[in-house]
């Protein structure tokens, strides 16, 4: 099975799908084959991708896989998931679009979690809740992916649950905030339960009478294992951090390692020196809306684009920066590193 890696965390506004989306082209420059995968209603993910006609033109049709809401559609039916139609942005990197329209399968997945619970009758259930794992897979089989990218909102419902089962690694995306450490601490709790609610479904499914039935489903493992954080660098004055800023900084080691590591022993590290920091991401500022407005990423931005005098020290600087990222992303998922 291809590995996915999912960005998450209980707080949004802290740049996680202007993270997935730089590291998704860092990856495919690579020379990795990848999907991108919004699970996310919002969308965002594929407003960063796509022009607004092309998403409006997913939304509208009728045809069934062209966003991810139209491939797992079909279920809430009483059919089956209907193969993703993927949208193809480079040779080596392929886009599963989103859909406002997915925030209607919240429910179906609710009641499905509770069915999942029982002794028999599972496999509708089990095949609804690991719906988007079904799809990713099949995306990945398709175009013989080396990595899958997920994007999904900052909540803790049933669409992010279905999402993080299907996850093998996961990155969480902080700010220097009070909200993104309190939000840091409601992770922990909820993949471990997720995680061991998943495992009971997995247990009770090996002993059922229509595992043998079902011979070729396969099912996602939970791993969920968290690769490490990346936090947006605060704001510098002088060459010294504000203040207000530096203390959420400093707590994060300590609630990361008590709350998503289960240990404690990194209450006095230092980010700088924490080795579950996977890095410090800048503010790129005057560089992110033209990176929106020209539809690439910060370090294909060129002097034609607008780039140019320190922006275009900063393009490189950004492209240094990501490639560093990803280099230690790829070390800790075990995938070779071909930069």
């Amino acid at each position: 099975m291809i590995p996915v890696l999912t960005f998450f965390n209980n707080k949004g506004g802290v740049g996680k799908t202007s993270l997935i989306y730089h590291l998704a082209w860092i990856f495919s420059d690579m020379g990795k084959r990848v999907v991108a995968a919004d699970l996310d209603p919002q969308a965002n993910l594929t407003a960063a991708f796509l022009t607004d006609d092309e998403i409006e033109s997913l939304w509208e049709t009728s045809a069934l896989g062209t966003t991810i809401y139209k491939c797992v559609k079909p279920l809430a039916a009483v059919s089956d998931i209907a193969p993703p139609v993927l949208k193809i942005i480079t040779a080596n990197l392929f886009l599963i679009p989103g859909d406002v329209a997915l925030s209607n399968f919240e429910d179906t997945l609710s009641n499905e979690w509770l069915q999942s619970k029982s002794d028999s009758n599972l496999y509708r259930p089990l095949r609804i809740l690991s719906a988007f794992w079904q799809v990713m897979q099949m995306a990945s089989s398709e175009i013989g992916a080396d990595i899958i990218l997920v994007d999904i909102g900052p909540n803790l419902g049933a669409i992010n649950r279905s999402a993080l089962i299907a996850t093998d690694c996961v990155v969480i995306p902080l700010g220097a905030d009070l909200f993104s450490l309190q939000g840091l601490k409601n992770l922990g709790p909820a993949l471990r339960d997720w995680k061991k609610s998943w495992n009971k479904c997995l247990d009770n499914w090996v002993e059922s009478d229509e595992a043998a039935e079902y011979k070729d489903f396969k099912l996602p493992s939970a791993i969920m294992e968290t690769i490490g954080y990346v936090c947006q660098q605060y704001s510098v004055h002088l060459s010294r951090p504000v203040k207000a800023y530096r203390k959420w900084v400093d707590r994060i080691p300590g609630v990361y390692s008590s709350t998503i590591l289960n240990k404690q022993g990194s209450e006095f590290v230092r980010i700088e020196d924490d080795e579950s920091c996977l890095a410090m991401i800048k503010h790129y500022r005057s560089l992110i809306p033209m990176s929106q407005e020209h539809r690439k990423p910060i370090f294909k931005l060129t002097p034609a684009d607008g780039a140019i005098g320190s922006q275009a020290g900063a393009v490189v600087d950004a492209r240094d920066d990501f490639r560093t990222l990803a280099a230690k992303i790829a070390e800790r998922m075990g995938i070779e590193n071909t930069l």
